[in-house]
């Protein structure tokens, strides 16, 4: 395959989803979402409950030493630390990516632990996923991407393919797009986008699995400094507006300063700050990496 859409598709469906004027595009998004109003979330129980997590390889490198935080509805969290902290350790232990030694995780109201592999997958379809690799599929449209993110969700057997979806996807996904600031490029191939470009399709393919919560891995770490700043600026402002729970690890300590309603620090797999942004300051947070 050299250029979407395949071979017998045409591109007057790209042209029609395109036209899909911005007032459209977020009435379908909105039709679609699945987050509830900011306060009527606050008022139900934390999104996230850690307590005495515990991880060590080798049995010899402790990596978590005992973490405990909570994340409410709603807040944007930011993890930092110096490399070998145990921040993505953190991380995907609270989703099982790993499994943990000891400790509890209760996740959008869900016993981590207690979860059977079919009850864990159907959870982690709620949770939108930004890491610093974008994992997009070279080959294939910005469009296509973003419809991945329904995969989860949709009960079509292989929506590989724009062509293969529903309208009703189609438009939730250029929505998605819309939202990012690309529904111009959706006809585009993933690998003619810029790293800029190619990390919001990832925000937008996200966006398309309607999450409750978003958990971001060094989300512009491997962009340049302005574009990072704008796709930080972008991801953070997105999160605010659709009243999503937001937890990012970053090396940039502005960011985590800027775009998060919290900071949380980590060394040697133990928390050493934890603290309103608002009370932070760069020179503060540099001086956990001493």
């Amino acid at each position: 395959m050299t250029m979407e859409p395949a071979r017998g598709v045409p591109l007057a469906m790209f042209r029609d989803a395109t036209r899909l004027d911005e007032a459209g595009a977020s009435r379908a998004f909105a039709a679609h979402a699945a987050v509830a109003p900011v306060a009527e979330r606050a008022a139900r129980e934390p999104d996230l409950v850690v307590r005495g997590l515990r991880k060590s390889f080798d049995k010899t490198t402790t990596v978590l030493a005992g973490v405990d935080f909570i994340v409410p509805a709603g807040q944007s969290v930011a993890l930092i630390g110096a490399n070998g902290a145990g921040k993505s350790t953190l991380l995907r232990s609270c989703l099982r990516l790993i499994e943990p030694d000891a400790g509890d995780v209760r996740l959008l109201g869900r016993d981590m632990r207690s979860l059977k592999p079919r009850e864990l997958r159907a959870l982690r379809a709620e949770i939108g996923f930004v890491f610093q690799k974008h994992n997009l599929v070279p080959r294939l449209s910005a469009l296509t991407n973003v419809l991945h993110g329904a995969l989860p969700r949709s009960a079509l057997a292989r929506p590989w393919f724009q062509s293969c979806a529903p309208k009703s996807l189609r438009d939730e996904a250029l929505a998605c797009l819309e939202r990012v600031g690309l529904g111009h490029v959706a006809a585009r191939r993933a690998d003619k986008l810029s790293g800029g470009q190619s990390q919001r399709v990832a925000i937008a393919r996200a966006l398309m699995q309607r999450p409750r919560l978003m958990v971001a891995d060094e989300p512009v770490a491997s962009l340049d400094p302005s574009s990072g700043e704008e796709v930080m600026r972008l991801f953070a402002d997105l999160i605010r507006r659709e009243g999503l729970t937001l937890l990012f690890t970053s090396h940039d300590l502005s960011h985590a300063i800027a775009y998060a309603d919290r900071v949380i620090a980590l060394r040697r797999g133990a928390i050493v700050l934890d603290a309103p942004s608002s009370e932070l300051n760069v020179a503060t947070l540099r001086a956990l990496y001493d």
